[in-house]
């Protein structure tokens, strides 16, 4: 299979299950609007699979994606973690759920944001926004820059990456 859904026998596409990719409803979707887009004669990009959010919806939620820190030491980088928990967060006081943290990996020498991992009330909602800051390239200076609504749960994003850099003041 190809990074468009084409199989090896002509005329024939897969997506979800029936792929070797995580076997998850949103990589599905994702690899279906790409076969269709390539299929209709458009110039889609191919899925990123090292981008994909894993998102397991218990009590409390777990929420990650990218690279653990143990995974980024072993291919080499030299990281910048910081952590920031959900008992230092006063939307996470006031909603009852201050059980659990935001942890953050970013890539020492260039900022990369390399993975984050999550547990807590509403990190599966709250991964996107990663997801997306990974996908524009965005560095932890760029997240820690970006003003974050107070109070919310989503700041501790932005006050993990401060905590990566030296910078975070709410803890």
């Amino acid at each position: 299979m190809d990074d468009y859904g084409r199989t090896n026998v002509d005329g024939y596409y897969a997506i979800g299950d029936v792929t070797p990719g995580q076997a998850l409803a949103h990589v599905a979707s994702a690899e279906g609007i790409i076969c269709v887009e390539k299929i209709a004669g458009l110039h889609p990009h191919p899925l990123n699979y090292n981008n994909i959010p894993g998102c397991t919806y218990c009590t409390p939620e777990i929420a990650s994606v990218g690279l653990t820190e143990q995974r980024a030491r072993e291919a080499g980088y030299e990281v910048k973690v910081g952590k920031f928990p959900f008992s230092a967060s006063g939307k996470a006081k006031a909603a009852g759920a201050s059980e659990g943290f935001v942890k953050v990996i970013f890539d020492a020498k260039y900022g990369e944001w390399l993975g984050a991992h999550m547990i807590g009330h509403n990190v599966t909602e709250m991964i996107a926004e990663v997801v997306v800051a990974r996908n524009l390239e965005t560095t932890g200076h760029e997240i820690i820059k970006s003003v974050h609504p107070h109070p919310t749960m989503s700041e501790a994003i932005m006050e993990a990456a401060a905590a990566a850099y030296g910078e975070v003041i709410h803890i």
